[in-house]
């Protein structure tokens, strides 16, 4: 069933927020000191093609909260509103509410990257 649901997300928008995290990722590369957090970004983008089946767990560390901050101002804030918009969108139909909640949670993740790991649920 998952498989299905990812193959279903990532046709009907899936790929929009897949190809806005690698080119997230790619500008921040661009950099020698932004790599590290490129590389994140490359980590997250694998979650945004294939969402279903796996869950997100933020932690409260203190080193993270400093770098979510920086990345919240530096590229962040446009991505989490582009999943808010897109889950608003799915939202609107009782069929697209699993996708749109799915984008609400990448919205949370495009706030808070750092501290954040993704596993995989049976």
């Amino acid at each position: 069933m998952n498989f299905l649901m990812n193959l279903i997300w990532f046709v009907l928008g899936g790929f929009i927020s897949f190809i806005s995290w690698i080119v997230i990722g790619i500008l921040w590369c661009l950099t020698i000191v932004g790599i590290p957090i490129g590389m994140q970004c490359f980590k997250f983008a694998v979650m945004a093609a294939v969402p279903f089946g796996r869950e997100i767990r933020i932690s409260e560390s203190g080193t993270s909260f400093v770098f979510n901050i920086i990345w919240m101002l530096l590229g962040g804030l446009a991505l989490a509103a582009e999943e808010v918009i897109m889950g608003v969108i799915f939202c609107m139909t009782i069929v697209g509410i699993p996708f749109g909640m799915q984008h609400f949670k990448h919205a949370k993740l495009a706030l808070m990257p750092f501290g954040a790991e993704i596993y995989r649920i049976a």
